[in-house]
């Protein structure tokens, strides 16, 4: 099992409490000011989700208004009365900081806490311990004001449990003036770390001048309902496939001369739960359908007011037009405790095995660890082999799965990759094998990324490039960082897409297009070992983009939800650049 890092967290709380004391409790503007009644949560979930502006944060932090450099250096030098900032959003996440300010006494590190001193002439002396001889303590108050006593003078010494930081004190600031603080106290990181945030983790993204065209691939007359799959038939010439999520249903989309036609390939409402978020997620046909005629099924479902998420395998019929009616095979079921952050997509991969997407599961912000717990198969990518069965399962583990072979007998075999909040699509690069994922964020950013066997993607310890939470972070532990992290003005809902290499004379040759769900932008992206090289705006969606699909040439295409239509995209028109 997962061990939770209880003493980093307590570490970080008392840390960042002296961080940022000196801020508020010296502050004469903020002690002029008029006190708001603004609740203390409000504050909390503006810096959670809000980008603050690390400049204006400096200005607060070295003003003369606040005094904050005068108790704190950030430059490695120390030697200050509170703990030295160099690298404090290294250290420290995001909540860490905030509640550190909202409840400086939560907890107080040891070496750091408030020492009282009472004298024997009566006179009580408060401050952070700097040194100790047979003669003397020195003690730091605010501003780093340093007070010697001799030990002969002291009549009691006791450690208080109050932080020197007053409780209560970002009541003087506006919701933004402290969300502001924070993200210039979240960006005090090491230079390398720095780069890395500031490469991956654009402020603006270009739009293409002239951008990629999104034409309807079938009439108005053939809408879906809430389609959230498509692809190419893999037998039949000319037919697509459309799954609808509420309706549970499969359609065939079939291109003719004389028009489009559309029939139904099967209806499994019988066994999936549907709400108005819940229902049928993801398809993948065999690669040995031809063969076979198997394709499978991820959907939700709910039995005993138990929620799970199933794969499920089915049967075509001999003509390859229609389901067989027969009832399906439970591959495999995972329990969940949520509605949310369910099922992410399936795929076959070059391997000729099952991936399977599987969200954290909830609640929101993971306060259970699934993305970490390698004894969960949540917040996972899993590889299984859907051709064999092995002792209780409806699938095997392929052998050379990363985690097949653990000592630990409650680490979870089917784990290809882990540290996933909610892999919603993934693919395949067909020239490099690149297996390409894009993760749906918790507050502020959303990530693509390239995944690879045995991996930590960092899920809930970090969103992007930044912490998130300490509560499940492990010393040694190596957090792999996605390609582009996109910040919320760009999107709050990732949908994986593809590498696009139909046409090898194409500017968009090579380029890995996305999307998402809620703003309806499309970006292409190109990397280099695992590092961004570009990313640029190619074009708008007329409807919201929930999944991509390519067809056997290679060409892309985009399913719009709310519109219950399908767009080809065409990259004639536009150029990458």
């Amino acid at each position: 099992m997962q061990h939770h890092s209880k003493v980093s967290l307590a570490f970080s709380f008392a840390l960042l409490a002296l961080f940022v004391g000196a801020v508020f409790g010296v502050s004469q503007a903020a002690q002029q000011a008029p006190p708001t009644e603004r609740p203390v949560g409000e504050y909390r979930e503006h810096a959670l989700r809000n980008e603050g502006v690390s400049e204006r944060g400096r200005a607060l932090f070295g003003d003369q208004r606040t005094l904050c450099f005068q108790c704190h250096s950030t430059d490695g030098t120390g030697g200050k009365t509170g703990p030295d900032l160099y690298a404090a959003g290294d250290k420290y996440s995001r909540s860490d900081l905030i509640r550190s300010v909202l409840e400086p006494s939560a907890t107080i590190m040891m070496g750091y806490g408030t020492t009282v001193l009472e004298t024997l002439n009566g006179e009580r002396i408060e401050g952070v311990l700097k040194s100790v001889s047979a003669s003397e303590m020195v003690l730091a108050g605010l501003g780093s004001v340093t007070q010697r006593v001799a030990r002969a003078s002291i009549k009691q010494q006791r450690t208080s449990p109050v932080s020197l930081m007053p409780s209560g004190l970002q009541a003087a600031l506006s919701l933004q003036q402290f969300t502001d603080l924070i993200a210039y106290l979240e960006g005090l990181k090491q230079p390398q770390m720095r780069l890395a945030d500031e490469a991956g983790t654009p402020a603006a993204i270009q739009p293409l001048s002239r951008p990629v065209v999104l034409q309807p691939f079938h009439s108005a007359a053939h809408r879906f309902d809430h389609p959230v799959w498509f692809d190419e038939h893999p037998v039949l010439d000319g037919t697509f496939v459309v799954a609808e999520q509420t309706n549970a249903t499969l359609w065939l989309l079939e291109k003719r001369s004389q028009g489009d036609a559309k029939t139904l390939f099967a209806d499994v409402r019988n066994e999936v739960f549907v709400t108005e978020t819940e229902g049928l997620l993801g398809v993948a046909f065999h690669p040995r359908f031809r063969e076979n005629r198997k394709y499978y099924l991820m959907h939700e479902s709910m039995e005993n007011n138990q929620r799970a998420m199933i794969l499920a395998e089915r049967v075509a019929r001999e003509d390859y037009r229609s389901d067989s009616g027969g009832p399906s095979r439970r591959v495999l079921k995972i329990d969940v405790l949520t509605e949310v952050h369910h099922g992410g997509g399936l795929l076959f991969g070059p391997d000729g095995y099952l991936y399977i997407g599987m969200g954290d599961a909830g609640p929101q912000g993971d306060p259970l660890g699934h993305g970490q717990d390698l004894g969960s198969l949540a917040g996972k990518l899993l590889r299984i082999d859907v051709d064999r069965t092995g002792p209780g399962r409806g699938y095997d583990i392929p052998n050379d799965n990363p985690f097949a072979h653990h000592l630990n007998p409650k680490v979870r075999r089917e784990i290809f990759a882990y540290g996933l909040r909610q892999p919603w699509r993934f693919s395949f690069d067909p020239a490099t094998k690149d297996l390409w994922v894009a993760d749906v964020g918790q507050d502020r950013f959303e990530e693509v990324g390239i995944v690879r066997a045995g991996e930590n993607h960092g899920w809930n310890v970090f969103e992007g490039f930044e912490l998130f939470s300490t509560v499940y972070r492990q010393e040694g532990k190596i957090y792999v960082p996605p390609i582009v992290s996109l910040r919320r003005r760009h999107g709050v809902s990732v949908t994986a897409g593809y590498v696009y290499r139909a046409r090898p004379d194409s500017s968009f040759h090579g380029v890995y297009i996305c999307g998402d769900y809620e703003s309806k932008r499309l970006w292409g992206i190109t990397q280099q070992n695992r590092e961004l090289q570009s990313i640029r705006e190619i074009g708008i969606s007329p409807a919201k983009i929930v999944s991509f699909g390519r067809d056997r040439r290679g060409e892309l295409y985009v399913v719009g939800y709310d519109l219950g239509m399908i767009y080809k995209l065409d990259f004639e028109p536009a150029k990458f650049e």
